[in-house]
């Protein structure tokens, strides 16, 4: 059953357990998720499945300026892995990107570690799109006091906790997924960011 235990038995929906009917939510853990992580990938096969990413996030996985779509480009491998089980399990709130994460459309565990693997070798942006500039010394000071310790000092992320890298991504998007997690849109985010961005003004 795996690292948490029942987990064929919690799935998403409901469980009928002495005739009462008990929600559950997604569990972080799936089994796709586990599978996909324990393939080796095939960067080949990852190029093909990503034909069907480029049309929103480019070719390159640069995404858009604007940060309507996000720079996916030298992502870590394990962050979008989790990110796209997520969001085909419904623990991201995305609808966008719902039907591209179904099995119909990107496939199995092995289409998703490779496509996962093609997107993080990918050269990121060099001209992403960033902010005004007009609080760049408290940016660096909020970021500073509570950022570092999990994307790192320099934004990179760690692949190895699924924190995702931040460095080079489009300004708006930033700002997009700040709103979404404050509002509890955005499920799939960490505990302790949430409990950290609903402290944070507008400002």
């Amino acid at each position: 059953t795996g690292r948490y235990g029942m987990r064929k038995v919690l799935r998403r929906g409901v469980l009928t357990a002495l005739g009462i009917s008990v929600a559950l939510p997604v569990l972080a853990w799936d089994d796709d998720r586990e599978a996909a992580m324990a393939l080796t990938p095939n960067l080949e096969n990852g190029r093909k499945v990503y034909e069907a990413c480029a049309v929103c996030h480019t070719p390159m996985g640069w995404g858009m300026q604007r940060g309507r779509y996000p720079q996916i480009a030298g992502q870590h491998p394990n962050v979008i892995i989790k990110q796209l089980t997520d969001i085909r399990s419904g623990n991201r709130e995305n609808p966008t990107m719902f039907p591209f994460a179904q099995m119909s459309v990107l496939g199995g565990p092995q289409n998703i570690a490779d496509v996962s693997a093609y997107i993080a070798q990918l050269p990121m942006n060099p001209n992403n799109s960033t902010g005004p500039g007009r609080e760049l010394e408290r940016g660096e000071a909020l970021y500073k006091e509570h950022c570092v310790k999990c994307h790192g000092e320099f934004g990179e992320g760690k692949n190895a906790e699924f924190q995702p890298r931040i460095q080079g991504q489009h300004y708006e998007y930033l700002l997009r997924q700040f709103h979404h997690i404050k509002s509890g849109r955005r499920k799939n985010a960490d505990e302790t960011m949430v409990k950290q961005v609903k402290g944070f003004s507008e400002r």
